[in-house]
């Protein structure tokens, strides 16, 4: 459906509002836009990243590696943002863009806040986003795809909710857990075992570094657990408190952990 420009949205939406007055500013819109991205370099491409619903909300959480070609670009990039106090955004696809996207997001969800005096529904949360991706259309079609992952606790129903969307900005509910990225079909078939409804939180956080560790283990683009670095997927919690980081030592060890259950089974 084609966006109908709105004068009161514009003053509440911070997107809107850049996207009249100064078009070029957005990476989607600027002069660097092309219809085709043939003959363009690799770049930066972050990779597998998931979410599911536990007892108290969401775990959101991601690997730390970015590839570029057949290159590893980054080993520490973080893909799991919290967008605001009870909602975060997961990315997957060309860095660059993914990361201007989740600062944009924030910046869309803070400036509706002080304008409105009052913070945005999920859902408008979540179809704000979708207005982004359907935005990105145009990098899209050069190969700088940006499909994130949205969730966040919904205060009014008392429950996490997780959020899909295509390259088009097709807008989806996921009831359980999803993951994307080009280890996002591992992490599923890892998730679809593990997973149940109402898992206490330590079972959540292991059930999604499982399926991470799974990614890893199959899919050459998503990075393992990193001991020698101390590097390791980040994991966020979404709440009806709010949204918080879950501490890498605990990550680490939960890492551990399973590493050490697996020797122990092979």
């Amino acid at each position: 459906m084609e966006f109908l420009f709105n004068r009161q949205d514009a003053e509440s939406s911070f997107f809107d509002l850049v996207r009249e007055r100064e078009p070029g500013l957005l990476p989607q819109f600027g002069p660097g836009a092309r219809e085709s991205g043939e003959g363009m370099p690799p770049v930066p491409v972050g990779t597998t990243v998931l979410a599911l619903k536990y007892e108290a909300g969401v775990v959101v959480a991601g690997d730390r590696q970015a590839t570029e070609g057949y290159q590893v670009a980054s080993r520490r990039i973080e893909k799991v943002y919290a967008a605001d106090e009870f909602s975060a955004v997961a990315i997957a696809g060309a860095a660059g863009p993914c990361i201007e996207m989740v600062r944009l997001f924030q910046t869309e969800l803070a400036h509706y806040e002080k304008i409105e005096g009052m913070h945005l529904s999920l859902e408008g949360k979540a179809n704000r986003l979708a207005q982004m991706v359907r935005a990105n259309l145009p990098l899209a079609i050069q190969g700088l795809v940006v499909v994130p992952i949205f969730a966040g606790y919904d205060v009014k129903r008392g429950e996490g909710r997780i959020f899909k969307y295509d390259v088009a900005g097709g807008r989806y509910e996921e009831t359980e857990y999803f993951s994307i990225g080009s280890g996002g079909k591992d992490a599923r078939s890892s998730l679809k075992k593990l997973y149940r409804p109402n898992l206490p939180e330590g079972e959540a956080v292991r059930t999604a570094l499982e399926a991470l560790y799974d990614a890893a283990d199959e899919d050459r683009g998503t990075g393992g657990p990193d001991f020698v670095r101390g590097i390791f997927p980040t994991v966020m919690l979404v709440t009806h408190t709010g949204t918080q980081d879950a501490p890498e030592a605990r990550v680490a060890a939960l890492c551990e952990a399973i590493m050490q259950s697996r020797k122990t089974e092979g």
